[in-house]
């Protein structure tokens, strides 16, 4: 009777244990997701201002230029409630607008920050990191970083010569040989991720003679996000790479983030002024640039400045790493809006910005007319009034 009892016994112990395992599972889980929702921001404004870019280039002589890249990985919040690891140059996105003149020669000094890079104090090994598959750092993406200039003859884009693992700082230089507008990202694998973590940006080269002056310039670039989480979810999200293969993002943004380039951070114009916009697409997909309300009066496509610029457009397509210069005369006031024209993109994912234009109103060129039945009924009123 004795090992019936214990029997027993043992049997009603075992549904506690598992209630008590199922609520230890429950915590665990719950503060997981809790952690992943609270993961620290180390960047408050990943952004870069559409109008962070230098001015144009005067001199009528080549020149030397330096540009200095540093990479940076930080948590940043590219919507409200929602944050993302991103990878940066210069811990923004894009990365800096580079601007030279054709002929110069341009120094490029890349250097890897990494959490745990000697310059944060502590050691790598190199060979190490870059002989072992599974160092963290390479199976988190870390391991190599480099860039890729569109802009450059050979050599990946000069990311074969300046390959640079955590802590490590190298240089190459090249000549400006074509003017235009072109894309620069990273050139190390997984270079989809690494572009789907933020790691592009824009560099511009001006013909001998210049560009032809305008009033207002700025830089945008699309870009796509591929989130673990469906659209609208909250918290930290993780890099699908299931996703990003299938290239089907869940956000479509510009400059790094939703609402980059809304309210305060909008772009802005007087009646009278021309806007140019150089415009870059770091996605996978093609982007179709319009801006509601306004016409491109001048579209450089494809990056060339030096050709007849196409006129009076109203949509441009550019490829994924293309870019396009566009000019607008901003010539009603009100808010213009920047979109993909995939309107989905804009309106549900993200890549809307708006164009802010101030001066008086033009009813010379827009006015709202008077309603055919509030015409009637003035008309009748006037007929009930005593002569």
């Amino acid at each position: 009777m004795g090992k019936i009892e214990r029997k027993k016994d043992i049997l009603l112990t075992i549904p506690f244990f598992i209630i008590l395992i199922f609520g230890a599972l429950m915590g665990y889980f719950s503060f997981v997701e809790a952690f992943e929702k609270a993961r620290a921001i180390g960047i408050d404004e990943i952004s870069r201002r559409a109008d962070d870019l230098p001015s144009p280039i005067t001199r009528d002589y080549k020149e030397r230029v330096k540009v200095e890249l540093e990479v940076v990985s930080s948590i940043a919040e590219f919507d409200e409630g929602k944050t993302f690891e991103y990878w940066t140059f210069n811990r923004q996105i894009p990365g800096p607008f580079v601007r030279v003149r054709q002929g110069d020669t341009v120094e490029v000094q890349l250097t890897h920050i990494h959490k745990d890079s000697p310059m944060k104090g502590h050691s790598h090994d190199l060979s190490r990191i870059r002989s072992n598959p599974q160092d963290v750092h390479i199976k988190a993406g870390h391991g190599e970083h480099s860039v890729d200039f569109h802009a450059v003859l050979g050599f990946m884009g000069g990311a074969d010569l300046i390959k640079v693992a955590p802590g490590e700082t190298k240089s190459f230089e090249f000549k400006t040989t074509r003017p235009g507008i072109y894309i620069y990202h990273c050139g190390s694998s997984h270079v989809p991720t690494h572009l789907a973590r933020g790691m592009y940006g824009m560099i511009l080269v001006e013909p001998e003679g210049g560009l032809s002056k305008v009033d207002k310039e700025y830089y945008v670039m699309q870009g796509e996000l591929y989130t673990e989480g469906d659209l609208g979810d909250m918290g930290f999200q993780k890099l699908s790479k299931k996703k990003l293969l299938k290239e089907q993002p869940e956000y479509y943004i510009f400059n790094g983030r939703v609402g980059a380039l809304t309210g305060d951070n909008a772009l802005t114009s007087n009646i009278g002024e021309t806007v140019r916009i150089f415009f870059g697409n770091s996605g996978q997909n093609i982007s179709s640039f319009h801006i509601i309300g306004g016409i491109f009066d001048k579209v450089y496509s494809q990056g060339d400045i030096t050709s007849p610029p196409l006129k009076n457009v109203q949509t441009t397509l550019v490829p994924a790493g293309g870019a396009v210069v566009v000019e607008t005369k901003t010539e009603v006031p009100g808010i213009l809006r920047l979109v993909d024209h995939a309107l989905t993109r804009a309106i549900d994912r993200g890549a809307i910005g708006e164009l802010i234009v101030s001066g008086e109103d033009r009813p010379d060129l827009i006015k709202a007319l008077e309603s055919r039945d509030n015409m009637n009924m003035n008309m009748n009123m006037d007929m009930d009034m005593p002569q």
